[in-house]
């Protein structure tokens, strides 16, 4: 990892879980929900609600009705699937790989329809929790340069950095080998890096520039 990448992973978003690693659900809880107990099942929504929804939601720009509506698709074909899920394989890794085809099925959609994305604005400011050392202008453009990313990268990056999968579990996920998700996070890192250097911060903060020192002639 280089240097730009360091800094921003220190300085990295951070959700109310610091991005703990993502729990799986209860072994009892999972095997009454895969025979179709509704009541086990809402455990296990409750449970991933919040985390599948901030990616989600972040994946579309801070468009929070879609992310809501998509979330409930993706709760909808998870429950109607569950009875054959591979119990060796982890939950959440499959949860977010359901999320994943849903949400690029979406963004496809959209730009048949050339549907523009949502402005930060849009995003309440209550679904995100900074690091109390950082701003919210700060964050505001940290959000902004992980919302211009490529698609793949930013997916990438958001169940790293957000959701808090391990590089494995991502892999498994997107459907891809573990190589290219190293790859994605690290040029995701690099360009959020050099999009909040363009506007002026350094690596989250804003840089205070200084007038040039006035030549002194030596003659």
């Amino acid at each position: 990892m280089d240097v730009a990448s360091e800094v921003y992973t220190q300085r990295r978003l951070r959700y109310h879980n610091d991005t703990l690693p993502l729990p799986q659900p209860d072994p009892e809880i999972l095997r009454r929900a895969r025979r179709g107990d509704d009541r086990a099942f809402a455990v296990i929504v409750r449970q991933y609600q919040t985390p599948l929804f901030n990616y989600v939601m972040r994946v579309l720009c801070g468009d929070r009705a879609l992310a809501e509506d998509m979330c409930q698709e993706v709760f909808l074909r998870v429950y109607q699937a569950l009875p054959g899920f591979d119990s060796r394989c982890q939950f959440s890794t499959w949860l977010f790989q359901v999320a994943k085809h849903r949400v690029v099925d979406e963004l496809r959609a959209r730009e048949r329809r050339g549907r523009p994305a949502l402005e930060l604005s849009a995003v309440s400011q209550a679904q995100m929790a900074v690091a109390p050392t950082e701003s919210v202008d700060s964050m505001d453009a940290v959000w902004r340069a992980i919302g211009a990313l490529p698609v793949d990268l930013k997916m990438a990056l958001l169940l790293r950095d957000v959701v808090g999968l391990s590089y494995a579990e991502i892999a498994d996920a997107l459907e891809t080998t573990l190589a290219t998700v190293k790859w994605r996070i690290y040029k995701a890192r690099e360009g959020v890096v050099a999009d909040l250097a363009r506007d002026g911060y350094d690596f989250g903060h804003p840089v205070v520039r200084r007038p040039a020192r006035p030549v002194v002639s030596s003659s």
